[in-house]
């Protein structure tokens, strides 16, 4: 009796959903949800149409209804994932790698269900009230059942509320079915059996989904409901819908070797199955079959080749990423428009001819191309993206095009990618075959260029940046050569008053001494001038000083000098961190410019001391002074000065340098009354 009954509901099932595929494909427009609808329907058809044969012609096919029934399963939760996705997409940026994990997940149960159902021993028959699955098995159905459960809610929530209205005729229909499904197996996995009535019932209820899916069908006939079809989706959904057909066909070859090899089944039923799932893996990986498959989905399903906000997203995160030279990840980023391999960067040198600068994964071309060749010429005036497959086949289209010999000897090389920066040809990428068959039309060929122009945009800031490094360090050398040549000055002016003064007191052994002493100084200033010149020493050396040593060797090397300055020190010793060298060159600047600026009857005065928790050194002099506008106009101000032979940068110098050390120098100042320099700075310990 259960027998009649399962087969009318099956029927019914199996018709009804027949009836709907059929319905559905005569009314397709391309859309790929549409695709994706009717694949289930007809699934659900096959399935149930098995289940009715099995029961009336005791034929063995309990395996492969089986088999179908997970395959009925994954269809809808494709169908209900294609349509999740572009909603998660939108929302967050951050739910998309969920989502993928999401997805692999459901695969990985599948699988599961799929492996299950090979290696557990099934009854010949589909009775209910007989063990079926395994609880393995029975579990996984139940699993199943949550997730399209899930599913469901997560569509219906997700969904604009002004798009329910088309929508949620499919969302209780396809619940409906994992709601059963639900009940049905948990009733199973609790009593280790099937019920008769359940599973009697189970067509009937699937027939009646039908007509919902049908409302739903003719409300959003595109199945558009307001949003954009993710490629990433579909590629990951139609990855699925293939993962799982293999599955199902080799689990099917995999059920014949077995009951068909005698001894050697299950030798053979084994080795088969783990071969075909090395080559799953394989062709997972492949990025030859991914190539392929965006390409084929991208011509098929899309009047447009590129999703191209993806695209964009992807091309910019190439080049701004901080991986490897920018040349290599502007290679990168073309290959991946074209899916294409590796390629070549060819730029122009400051010898006029174009080289090659980089290249990815190809081979090294030692060749180059001179300015005003053909190659060069054509792209400069055309800024044609050139396919060498084309050009082989119709050399007309490009004429007066003649491609050079190096580039005819690579035969991996396919699309030549000019790099145009204010219309003059910076350089050209040569790009090797993509993995999958591209037809290079007008839409590739406008993104390329775009494309190109945005990379070469990056490749010249790079230039300008490294020129402007170079300059800079040209600037930072003269500038130090600037300051060597005042120093150099200095020393050269009291190298000279000593020599005018020889004459007169080469007899006084005071002045012998104060002569050596000053030369002993100034050939010590000179070697430290030159190691500052070298580049091994042109970083400071910052020390602990004593400043009390330090302004008793700057004063006494001015002695020849008058007025002689005089120095007045605490009774402290101060230390302080700087480079003694530089330290000592500012203030010997400071007290020398005290000493010219003052007459011989003058005074000039060092003083050390400490004020306020930091270190003052004072030089005051009795000179002619300075007025405010010049101190606030031009007194720090470089290569402005009031000397005759000066050339005004010592004090900009002490200034640059006691603020890079943390301290402050300050002046005060009147006409006729003298000057007073304060250099401040934080102390150290000695």
């Amino acid at each position: 009796m259960w027998t009649d009954v399962a087969t009318v509901s099956y029927s019914i099932a199996a018709l009804a959903y027949f009836f709907l595929s059929i319905l559905l494909l005569t009314s397709w427009r391309g859309r790929f949800y549409g695709m994706l609808l009717s694949v289930a329907c007809l699934i659900s058809s096959v399935w149930a149409a098995i289940i009715v044969i099995n029961i009336n012609w005791n034929l063995p096919l309990a395996t492969l209804a089986n088999f179908f029934e997970i395959f009925r399963s994954a269809g809808w939760t494709a169908f209900l994932v294609a349509l999740i996705g572009p909603f998660q997409q939108q929302q967050n940026k951050k739910r998309i790698p969920k989502l993928r994990l999401s997805i692999a997940g459901i695969v990985l149960v599948y699988a599961v269900l799929i492996c299950n159902t090979l290696f557990v021993a099934y009854d010949d028959s589909l009775v209910p009230g007989l063990p079926v699955n395994t609880l393995i098995g029975i579990a996984g159905s139940v699993i199943i059942a949550i997730v399209g459960i899930t599913l469901v809610e997560q569509f219906y929530r997700n969904s604009p509320p002004e798009k329910r209205w088309g929508i949620k005729f499919i969302c209780l229909g396809i619940g409906a079915i994992f709601v059963y499904d639900f009940y049905l197996y948990s009733d199973a996995l609790l009593f280790r059996n099937i019920n008769i009535e359940l599973w009697n019932a189970r067509g009937f209820i699937n027939a009646l989904i039908v007509p919902f899916i049908a409302i739903s069908a003719a409300r959003n006939p595109q199945w558009a409901v307001g949003i954009s079809v993710s490629r990433q989706v579909i590629f990951y959904s139609a990855a699925l819908f293939g993962t799982a057909t293999y599955l199902l066909l080799m689990a099917g070859a995999g059920y014949y070797l077995r009951f068909s090899g005698g001894s050697w089944g299950i030798v053979l039923q084994m080795s088969f199955l783990f071969g075909s799932i090395l080559l799953l893996i394989g062709i997972l990986f492949s990025g030859t079959i991914r190539s392929w498959l965006k390409v084929f989905i991208s011509k098929h399903f899309y009047s447009y080749n590129y999703d191209y906000r993806e695209e964009w997203l992807r091309f910019t995160a190439t080049l701004a990423e901080n991986k490897g030279e920018l040349k290599g990840r502007v290679i990168q980023s073309l290959a991946q428009l074209v899916e294409s391999p590796g390629g070549s960067l060819w730029t122009k040198q400051e010898s006029g001819h174009f080289m090659p600068v980089h290249h990815w994964n190809m081979a090294i071309v030692k060749s180059m191309e001179t300015t005003g060749s053909a190659l060069c010429d054509f792209i400069e005036e055309k800024e044609w993206v050139i396919d060498l497959k084309e050009y082989q086949e119709s050399p007309g289209l490009y004429s007066p095009l003649i491609i050079p010999e190096w580039l005819q000897k690579l035969p991996e090389a396919r699309f030549v990618i000019p790099l145009i920066l204010e219309e003059k040809l910076f350089g050209f990428i040569v790009l090797i075959k993509p993995r999958s068959t591209i037809k290079l039309n007008w839409e590739i060929r406008d993104l390329l260029k775009i494309a190109g122009k945005q990379a070469v945009s990056y490749l010249a800031q790079e230039e300008a940046s490294r020129a402007l490094m170079i300059a800079r360090q040209f600037e930072s050398f003269n500038r130090m050569s600037t300051f060597v040549v005042h120093d150099l000055k200095n020393l050269i002016f009291q190298l000279s008053l000593l020599l005018s003064n020889a004459e007169k007191h080469k007899n006084n052994p005071e002045f012998q001494e104060d002569m050596v002493q000053t030369v002993n100084l100034s050939v010590g200033k000179m070697k430290r001038l030159l190691e500052k010149l070298s580049k091994s020493s042109s970083l400071d050396q910052t020390d602990t000083i004593s400043l009390n040593k330090l302004l008793t060797e700057i004063v006494d090397s001015k002695v020849i000098f008058e007025p002689r300055p005089v120095f007045e020190s605490c009774d402290k010793e101060i230390y302080v961190s700087a480079d003694k060298s530089r330290l000592s060159r500012v203030i010997s600047h400071i007290v020398q410019n005290a000493i010219e600026a003052t007459p011989k009857d003058g005074s000039v005065t060092v003083r050390l001391y400490n004020r306020q928790g930091q270190v003052v050194i004072e030089v005051q002099d009795t000179g002619h002074g300075m007025s405010e506008e010049f101190v606030q106009k031009r007194l720090f101000k470089p290569f402005e000065s009031t000397k005759p032979a000066g050339m005004g940068i010592g004090v900009f110098e002490s200034r640059e340098y006691i603020q890079e050390i943390g301290g402050k120098l300050e002046v005060t100042t009147r006409e006729s009354a003298g000057t007073t320099f304060y250099i401040m700075l934080e102390p150290a310990d000695g």
